[in-house]
């Protein structure tokens, strides 16, 4: 573990929420000792460490932690000069990319939150998450210049920031990206309102490099957003100790780490997991990311054996693609230490095949199945290394305690009976952003004295403290390892001119998980054509991002309501069960 002893916080253990797992963990420790200083500071530490390590590789090209250090601070020094301080919001819309790297830790830095949103995500999303957070300054890449020009009037937004991933790419990969992709970017005006990531960088260079600005470890650093079944984005704020602390807990429920080890990072920024595991615990544990923009299943096993990555973690519905590719019949993937598992249930005898696959390309170890909200970053729970029991999530990590309920309640319930997941440690959330009420619905204290965060998610606990997932209480889609919430789709819809009602359900697919549709009510005289049909997508595409767009809408003159009124979506969902079955 690195950290500085003289300035470290440990969490308490109450008594009563101590679980049997804490008897048989071997080389998991119960409990840590946890830094109080910021994201960056321990980054920091790692790179003084390390100066000469690869930080990360993006796209062949190699970063050290000294090189790093330096852009890091050289980005903090043009925040502090462009006028950011303490706790103003900056909003980050990048994929997996160095620039994304540098902002995020100098907005750590001087004190800001780093407001993580998706660069896909259409305009009217874009425009909601900076208003949302009071975003006074946005960073992106040229290619989506256009969406944030067409509504940066109606936000806050005194600064875009621009950068191009070409910038950051070696001269032999530059010149095939500019032939390739870089030729779809559309040039940006002359003239337009913008900050490029150069000349950004060259406004810090008369700034004071020495000035300090204090932070706590329970100051908010990041922002992070889940929808809800209302249909209202929710901004999760979580802390520098929600993050510094989740890099101990990763690396100590998972002792064979080293510094130097090469963790693939396809998850992207605006993800926990992928922010929290592949980004953060990497780069404040002295580990090797391997930044990857944009991924297919394809390219990601390319990227495996190619980087003789040591830590790789994705949705079921990747590795299920994975055990198809012919690429991936002579892999040697004996340099892999950990493979993870998330974002959904993972099935039992997919798990049997993907074990198989690991042996049979000279890997010695299983994949590893964890569980997590954003609510606490990513993953608080992981099957143990030596200890997998079927169908279980494994168990919590250090400091972090599950307890099983009677839904919304505080009632605990015995051992194997099914109930509601309740999470408590030092990786939860400070609060939903500017939402008192969901915040206390969410985040209660019990007579413990811990914080307890209740998921909406379903149950048990085995007598070993083992959890085991048995399903959502919430209402949600997931497809390719995104959570997508019907209820905000639905209020896209209805809120068109020609739409009376409509309803979003999941479909099973293959290879996504789910797939969305979208049944809709038309108004009286508006006729259910295709003409009608193209409007509603297109003007769906305006306001909904890419993953969660719905690949049909089927049109109904009435849709099935429950005995209270609302639409039966469970009766559509069936339909659409019975439509698959009948075809296979």
């Amino acid at each position: 573990m690195l950290f500085d002893k003289k300035n470290t916080t440990s969490f308490p253990i109450p008594e009563k929420v101590r679980t049997p797992w804490f008897d048989h963990l071997g080389d998991i420790p119960a409990t840590l000792e946890y830094n109080t200083g910021t994201m960056y500071e321990k980054v920091r530490a790692v790179a003084r460490k390390f100066p000469n390590n690869v930080a990360f590789d993006f796209m062949g090209k190699s970063t050290t932690y000294k090189q790093m250090l330096q852009e890091i601070d050289a980005c903090a020094r043009s925040l502090r000069t462009i006028g950011i301080r303490e706790d103003d919001r900056i909003t980050i819309a990048m994929p997996n990319c160095p620039q994304a790297i540098y902002m995020l830790y100098a907005i750590n830095r001087v004190g800001a939150v780093a407001n993580m949103i998706h660069p896909l995500s259409a305009e009217k999303e874009i425009e909601e998450y900076l208003n949302l957070s009071r975003s006074t300054t946005l960073i992106t890449l040229d290619q989506f210049y256009g969406k944030v020009e067409a509504i940066r009037k109606n936000t806050q937004i005194r600064n875009v920031i621009i950068a191009r991933i070409k910038d950051e790419l070696s001269r032999p990969i530059r010149a095939g990206y500019m032939a390739t992709e870089g030729r779809k970017i559309e040039p940006i005006p002359k003239d337009a309102p913008i900050i490029s990531w150069k000349q950004f960088i060259k406004l810090g260079r008369s700034s004071f490099p020495d000035y300090k600005v204090v932070r706590e470890a329970d100051d908010p650093a990041v922002i992070l957003y889940s929808g809800g079944t209302t249909g209202k984005n929710k901004g999760i704020v979580l802390t520098n100790m929600n993050f510094n602390a989740l890099s101990e807990q990763v690396v100590a429920a998972n002792p064979m780490f080293r510094p130097g080890d090469r963790m693939l990072a396809a998850m992207p920024l605006f993800h926990g997991f992928g922010l929290g595991v592949c980004i953060h615990t990497m780069l404040s544990q002295g580990g090797r990311c391997i930044l990857v923009p944009r991924f297919t299943a394809k390219s990601y096993a390319k990227l495996i054996t190619k980087n003789r990555c040591n830590f790789i973690a994705g949705v079921p519905t990747l590795y299920e693609a994975l055990l198809r590719l012919p690429s991936m019949k002579r892999a040697d993937l004996s340099c892999l230490k950990g493979v993870f598992s998330g974002g959904d249930s993972l099935s039992v005898e997919l798990k049997k095949k993907f074990d198989h696959f690991l042996y049979s390309h000279n890997a010695s170890i299983q994949i590893r199945e964890g569980y997590g909200t954003t609510e606490c970053v990513t993953a608080s729970c992981l099957t143990p290394p030596n200890q997998i029991r079927e169908g279980s999530i494994g168990i919590p990590f250090p400091d972090t305690y599950y307890k099983i309920v009677k839904p919304d309640t505080d009632e605990e319930l015995p051992y194997g009976e099914e109930g509601e997941i309740l999470i408590a440690g030092p990786s939860v959330m400070k609060e939903y952003m500017d939402l008192p009420e969901e915040t206390e619905k969410t985040l209660r204290v019990h007579e413990d004295g811990l914080k307890w965060v209740y998921t909406g998610d379903l149950g048990c606990m085995d007598e070993a403290g083992f959890i085991y997932f048995r399903g959502r209480m919430k209402r949600m889609i997931i497809s390719s390892g995104y959570n997508i919430y019907p209820a905000q789709l639905e209020n896209i819809f209805d809120a068109h001119e020609k739409v009376h009602m409509s309803c979003v359900i999941g479909v099973p697919d293959d290879y996504r998980m789910q797939k969305v549709k979208a049944f809709v009510m038309l108004k009286d005289g508006v006729s259910p054509d295709k003409h009608t049909k193209k409007e509603l997508l297109s003007y769906a595409r305006k306001h909904i991002a890419k993953y969660a767009m719905p690949y049909d809408i089927e049109f109904r003159k009435e849709l099935p309501t429950t005995l209270v009124g609302k639409v039966a979506y469970r009766e559509l969902e069936e339909e659409e069960l019975a439509k698959l079955a009948a075809n296979r």
